[in-house]
């Protein structure tokens, strides 16, 4: 259980820096994966996955 007493403490620019540049790697990373396993899946099933009647 949380703890009502605790008082949390506010981030200091460097920190608020550090995070933002942690969550922006992460999602270039999670974004760059995406990517790798749309180009995979494509490469994988062939072109003509592509070209088939709706």
């Amino acid at each position: 259980m949380i703890d009502p007493n605790i008082q949390i403490r506010p981030l200091t620019p460097d920190e608020e820096r550090a995070r933002r540049k942690r969550s922006i790697a992460i999602a270039l990373t999670l974004g760059a994966l995406v990517i790798l396993f749309f180009v995979l899946t494509i490469a994988k099933l062939g072109p003509q996955i592509l070209e088939r009647p709706l």
